[in-house]
Formats: structure tokens, C-alpha cells, sequence
């Protein structure tokens, strides 16, 4: 992965969506999402997360830890209410550096 595009350009970074049902039973896939991004820039949409739980934030950190060691950190295009609460509750907000809340 990485590397240049057949036009000799740099690919764009991978967009990972996370799914409505973000739960346990839902993790193979998108763990196998992540794997195949983790050497390169990764964008992560959140924003249509409706029901998530702690194993799920803990794929994310482990994504975004790994990803940032390696010197490519995810970046974020949205956050569901659920997902954001889900990281407020276990302290992984920050850590997550998931993007602020829009305004209502």
C-alpha cells in the first residue's frame, strides 16, 4: 500500500466508514477496513454510528495508535452523537481526537 497511483501521483487517503451498528458483531469487517489502510492516510467518517460499544472504541484506538506510530494518524469527518458520547463515557475522546460537536 502507499506508493504512487498509475498516474504518478500519491493516492488519496483511504475512507473508512464506520457502520450504523458498530458493535462486536460488526467489528470483523471493519477490522479487516483498517488493516488494509493502516500503512496509509486514513479518513474516518463516524457520522452515521448509531449504536457502539467499547469493543469498537477499542479497534479505533488500536487503528489509531498503530496508524500514528507509523506516521500516518487518522483524521475524522464526522462523529455521530452516539459514537461521541460512547468516547466521552470511557474517556477516548480526546484520545480518539474525534472532531467537535457541531452546534444544533
Amino acid at each position: 500500500m502507499g506508493g504512487k497511483s498509475k498516474n504518478g501521483q500519491a493516492p488519496g487517503p483511504a475512507t473508512i466508514v464506520l457502520p450504523a451498528d458498530c458493535r462486536i458483531a460488526e467489528l470483523p469487517a471493519l477490522h479487516q477496513q483498517l488493516r488494509a489502510a493502516l500503512g496509509q492516510l486514513s479518513v474516518l467518517d463516524g457520522a452515521s454510528v448509531e449504536r457502539i460499544d467499547s469493543a469498537a472504541l477499542q479497534l479505533l484506538y488500536a487503528f489509531g495508535h498503530d496508524a500514528g506510530a507509523r506516521g500516518n494518524p487518522p483524521t475524522w469527518t464526522g462523529a455521530s452523537t452516539p459514537l461521541r458520547e460512547a468516547a466521552d463515557l470511557l474517556g477516548l475522546t480526546q484520545i480518539l481526537a474525534l472532531p467537535a460537536a457541531l452546534p444544533a
